[in-house]
């Protein structure tokens, strides 16, 4: 018997239940909370978390980077934390107001999609064949399908702001990666949590100022939940595996997510499942399969492999945001 193998497929099913269920936080917690203020606290709590840990990985190795040392660590941080963490979380977390978990799901898992068009325009290495635009063009028919404009009102609004999230994903992922850190991946993701949360306070005050809030004690599990759970143990989870199986099989939980968030919101909210998710999902997912078609064709890995430094080596190579993962080629 592989133990290993039992051993990580486990842990895929445990980080797809993670990550799916954090839309159902989320979704919870918005009927308490104001959407920009609820994905600041919830970074409040994860950064501290980390930055614990960071610091005292710098204390007990003299060696270990923890923290930015350079302008252009610094700079790094700062778009990571501003888009990443900051104006993509804010977006999420308004968008979510007018949709179902599920549907929210189904919408993120357009970012592997959406990235390469922003990679072949700022990377100059980055090439885009015919499969690799049908494979776009019928992902964002997949869009317009679960946004289904033909009913226009809160729904579609909701998918259009989540829509304009990925597209905030995909270019910041594409922009950190012109950027040459050495800063540790754990230190990275601990120092853009910093940044995001101060970027989200910020624009939840300009928008708001500073409302009175009286949390249910469902949202104030909702908040531990994602700060704890979905930041902290899902991004190590996420990190074990990525470590053992590589990128190319650990991503797949990109496209487990949507369905676990669907089935969560169903079971714990009540929440819908339209026909419209269903095949809104189905063809977002055959756009994927188009764009990676060469890929699928030849049967062959095409990424690297992580440095088994992770989470706290050097490899630069990774982002991960509210359950959300872009692996850099």
């Amino acid at each position: 018997m592989n133990l290993s193998r039992y051993r990580n497929s486990v842990l895929f099913v445990l980080l797809s239940v993670i990550w799916g269920s954090s839309f159902v936080a989320i979704e919870a917690g918005l009927r308490t909370f104001p959407p920009v203020l609820f994905a600041a606290l919830r970074y409040d709590v994860a950064s501290v978390v980390m930055l614990v840990v960071v610091v005292g990985l710098g204390i007990r190795r003299e060696s270990y980077q923890w923290r930015p040392a350079t302008r252009t660590d610094w700079l790094y941080v700062a778009i990571g934390g501003v888009f990443l963490f900051g104006f993509y979380l804010a977006l999420v977390f308004t968008g979510q107001q007018y949709v179902t978990s599920g549907v929210s799901a189904v919408v993120l898992s357009l970012k592997p999609v959406v990235t390469p068009l922003f990679a072949v325009t700022l990377l100059p290495s980055e090439r885009f064949g015919r499969f690799q635009i049908a494979g776009v063009v019928v992902a964002l028919l997949g869009v317009v399908v679960v946004a289904n404009p033909t009913s226009l009102g809160g729904g579609t609004v909701g998918v259009g702001l989540l829509f304009v999230a990925a597209l905030v994903f995909a270019v910041a992922s594409v922009l950190t990666q012109k950027i040459q850190t050495t800063l540790p991946v754990l230190t990275q993701q601990t120092w853009m949590m910093v940044v995001g949360a101060v970027f989200l306070h910020a624009t939840s005050a300009a928008i708001r100022g500073v409302p009175s809030v009286s949390p249910s004690p469902t949202a104030l599990v909702s908040l531990a939940y994602l700060a704890f759970v979905v930041s902290i143990v899902g991004y190590f989870v996420y990190f074990d595996l990525l470590e053992k199986i590589g990128a190319s099989e650990a991503n797949l939980v990109n496209y487990v997510v949507p369905v676990v968030a669907t089935l969560f919101g169903w079971l714990l909210l009540g929440e819908p499942i339209t026909e419209n998710t269903i095949l809104g999902f189905l063809v977002i997912v055959a756009g994927f399969v188009l764009l990676k078609w060469a890929t699928l064709k030849r049967g062959v890995v095409a990424v690297r492999r992580p440095s088994r430094s992770l989470p706290g080596g050097s490899s630069s190579e990774t982002v991960v945001v509210s359950g959300n993962v872009y692996y850099r080629q």
